[in-house]
């Protein structure tokens, strides 16, 4: 008998020890979650920059004013984002940013170059109904006032008073191109007429208005638009 309940004893054992080395195992091979983060430059006086998460750089050439990094897988969880000078260890935003599994975030450097700073917005990329495209409009031009955005040769405004870094949602609105104009929302005026933007169906896009309205001298960065795809 005793010697019956010293083998079991002991394949029990071994069980045991082989689930909790399997177990251990198992949560080591899986892979983190992760979020995706997608980077702009918006600052219309800032150099170049470095783009740093938790101290470890992310891109491989400068990102310079307008352009943006694509999505980045990013571990989820409490993250710390550095934007840096390009080529230097000066940060210019320092933030820590809580990222949720599955979810995707835009960054965007924005404001002056002397008062730099970062928003963020979660980017909801649910798939447009059929026919339809997605758009949502960012305020950026840190000289701007508050903006509408309008349909070129009419008084119809899509987004109203859009102030400074300020967004709105993603849009469902019908795929096609369309003639749009930033106007001024204290009078509608028109400040800026948008090139032609052709909207696809299914396609997600981010129209962000960018650079001053009256540039500090040897400034080029004149109010414009850059769109993002962003699916």
């Amino acid at each position: 008998m005793k010697k019956i309940f010293r083998k079991f004893s002991t394949v029990s054992t071994a069980l045991l020890l082989g689930a909790v080395i399997f177990t251990g195992c198992k949560k080591e091979d899986e892979a983190p979650a992760q979020a995706r983060v997608l980077v702009v430059h918006a600052s219309p006086d800032a150099p170049g920059v470095d783009l740093l998460v938790d101290d470890q750089k992310v891109n491989t050439a400068p990102l310079t004013f307008s352009f943006n990094t694509g999505y980045l897988p990013v571990n989820s969880g409490s993250r710390n984002i550095k934007v840096n000078a390009a080529g230097t260890t000066t940060s210019v935003i320092n933030a820590n940013l809580t990222l949720d599994p599955s979810k995707n975030y835009s960054v965007f450097a924005c404001n002056r170059l002397a008062s730099i700073e970062a928003v963020v917005l979660e980017d909801n990329l649910a798939t447009p109904a059929a026919g339809q495209a997605h758009i949502r409009v960012v305020h950026l031009s840190p000289d701007a006032p508050a903006v509408n955005i309008g349909v070129a040769g009419t008084t119809t405004n899509i987004f109203t008073n859009l102030a400074f870094k300020g967004a709105t949602a993603f849009t469902p609105t019908p795929a096609g191109t369309y003639n749009l104009q930033i106007r001024l929302a204290s009078n509608n005026a028109v400040a800026f007429t948008i090139p032609p933007l052709t909207l696809e169906a299914g396609r997600i896009y981010t129209v962000f208005a960018r650079g001053f309205v009256t540039p500090p001298t040897g400034n080029t960065n004149t109010l414009n638009v850059s769109v993002i795809n962003n699916n």
